[in-house]
């Protein structure tokens, strides 16, 4: 017999698109009552994944949420390197253009609109923008990066990655004296088993 609350919780899962053999389970990747195909639906259907390949300590696949008001990431970036902006924020003249030409740039939130960060990344020669949280606790919520209805031209891509991640790989890469991380982006994670996908262990999805 299924109680009243156990009813409630079935009702809610059966909104969210999962199923009833989830109930009394744990939602993870080393849950087997999860299939694979419910794995992938929770990870977000509009998120676009990259994964660091150096250095060695940085080699995990992460999630970003693309922004909405710059084109679509249509080019795969493979062996590319990540680079972050001086200033971090990229409000003003980035003054490391000559290490972000060519590559993508790693730009923190704040101080300005998600648009003047791209743009400014953009006319220092990246090719991509990922923006990270100024929260270096924040490994959870992924801000949407809204346009400031300015109406100025955004030629390149750019992606929103937890304040954790970010602020992770930036003090790994000044711990280890190296000027960027070299990624692969976007990945297609779609047709890999979700206990292949090399998650940062200081997350869960």
């Amino acid at each position: 017999m299924i109680s009243s609350e156990q009813q409630l919780i079935f009702k809610i899962l059966i909104a969210a698109g999962l199923s009833f053999r989830t109930l009394g389970g744990l939602k993870t990747i080393e849950d087997p009552t999860l299939t694979d195909d419910e794995y992938r639906v929770s990870l977000g259907r509009d998120y676009l994944f990259f994964e660091i390949t150096e250095p060695e300590e940085l080699a995990y696949t992460y999630k970003a949420n693309p922004a909405g008001f710059t084109p679509p990431w249509n080019n795969t970036y493979n062996g590319i390197q990540l680079v972050s902006t001086e200033p971090a924020c990229a409000c003003g003249l980035i003054h490391n253009s000559d290490q972000i030409e060519g590559k993508i740039a790693l730009v923190e939130r704040g101080d300005c609109s998600f648009v003047s960060k791209v743009i400014r990344a953009q006319e220092a020669g990246a090719v991509a923008v990922v923006v990270t949280d100024q929260d270096s606790d924040n490994d959870q919520l992924f801000i949407s990066m809204a346009d400031d209805t300015t109406e100025r031209e955004v030629y390149i891509p750019a992606a929103f990655v937890l304040g954790k991640n970010g602020h992770i790989i930036k003090d790994t890469l000044a711990r280890l004296t190296l000027p960027a991380a070299v990624i692969n982006i976007p990945v297609n994670i779609s047709r890999i088993a979700p206990y292949r996908i090399n998650q940062p262990p200081w997350l869960v999805w």
